[in-house]
């Protein structure tokens, strides 16, 4: 490709804080949740890129004339590819769905096709690296912005730009109204700030809530010299009574995951005697990804060993969570405390703040 920024680059990316940033040097965003993609035209030459650099053009067949119908002949965007529960981004009432997202890496063609028919993606579009033969990434932000909002003024789903405000009570609003459609929280972004891939000059605010969980196994750490357990595979109870998998926590120093060995030893003997989880298959046969074993292989897990030891489901564990995706954490849950005071069977999805959904059209409306 002849552009100004060939391709590959690596996004810029986002450094956690705690809150939304006060004072008008920021724009800040809803943050998406759905898969980062750099997107490269040249002609009729187009590249969806990943985050780690890899294409993503055979995933996503139904955004290609969308997008050269719609951006200019030579150009490089950052941006967002999402699915939407529902009918959509263009009114539908609905929310982001990564599960439908993550089921379009799929090895067969015929599989991503019918997909993309069914569950259509779109991109959600937040800067602007280059336009012609103009390279925008030592540009502000906020001309960059400018020129994205000037290229995509007449676009029409798939096709979005992601809605910006230097506003913080607005900020704040969408921190805590979008939730229900499924975003991960806000971006701010300097408003002087250039675009440095790999680096970390953005703010990101996320959602953060406590849950009580069941701890019914737990995973050996890969790099460990010695014995280690890497993370713990948590439960919660359903309606029915049955022993769902929401998740894994992990985050533990070297020195706490040699302890957790000795602590979990005496809840390994016989575990799998009666354990809930003992007649689940380990394919994706029996019902997709919800109901995979604990540990079983994925998409995603490239033939990594992601076996489990089972353990019986008599302990309790506080965790942190984001927010939920379906029936299980959607990121990753941080370990805060053992809840020996509480029972397991309290741990139920009773237990969750729920969420309304709102439309995601409402995020997309133009002033």
């Amino acid at each position: 490709m002849n552009l100004p920024v060939p391709p590959p680059v690596a996004p810029m990316l986002a450094k956690r804080v705690d809150d939304i940033p006060d004072g008008d040097s920021w724009i800040f965003e809803p943050k998406w949740d759905g898969f980062r993609t750099l997107v490269f035209r040249d002609g009729d030459d187009l590249m969806l890129q990943s985050r780690d650099q890899k294409s993503l053009n055979r995933y996503f067949p139904e955004l290609f004339d969308p997008l050269k119908s719609t951006l200019p002949e030579r150009c490089v965007l950052d941006g967002e590819i999402v699915i939407a529960a529902s009918a959509g981004l263009d009114g539908a009432r609905g929310q982001l769905d990564f599960d439908a997202l993550q089921l379009r890496i799929h090895p067969a063609a015929s599989r991503i096709k019918l997909l993309s028919q069914q569950i259509p993606a779109s991109i959600v579009f937040f800067d602007l690296l280059a336009v012609g033969d103009d390279d925008l990434t030592g540009e502000p932000f906020e001309k960059r912005r400018a020129t994205l909002e000037s290229l995509l003024a007449k676009a029409k789903p798939p096709i979005h730009i992601t809605p910006a405000t230097r506003d913080l009570s607005t900020a704040r609003d969408w921190f805590k109204r979008f939730e229900g459609a499924g975003l991960d929280g806000v971006i701010a972004k300097p408003v002087d700030g250039i675009y440095t891939p790999n680096k970390r000059t953005m703010l990101k605010v996320k959602h953060e809530r406590d849950c009580d969980c069941v701890v019914a196994g737990f995973r050996w750490h890969k790099d460990a010299e010695n014995e280690a357990v890497g993370s713990l595979l948590l439960g919660l109870y359903d309606a029915s009574g049955s022993l769902q998998h929401v998740g894994v926590c992990a985050s533990f120093t070297q020195k706490k995951r040699r302890e957790l060995v000795e602590f979990l030893e005496p809840y390994r003997k016989n575990a799998l005697k009666d354990h809930p989880w003992r007649a689940w298959n380990e394919t994706e046969a029996s019902g997709g990804e919800n109901q995979r074993m604990p540990g079983g292989q994925s998409r995603w897990s490239q033939g990594k060993d992601l076996s489990w030891q089972p353990l019986r489901p008599e302990l309790v564990v506080e965790v942190a969570y984001e927010h939920m995706q379906g029936t299980r954490f959607r990121h990753m849950a941080q370990f805060r405390r053992w809840r020996t005071d509480k029972p397991p069977e309290a741990c139920t999805y009773e237990q969750l703040e729920v969420v309304a959904p709102h439309e995601l059209a409402s995020i997309f409306a133009r002033p």
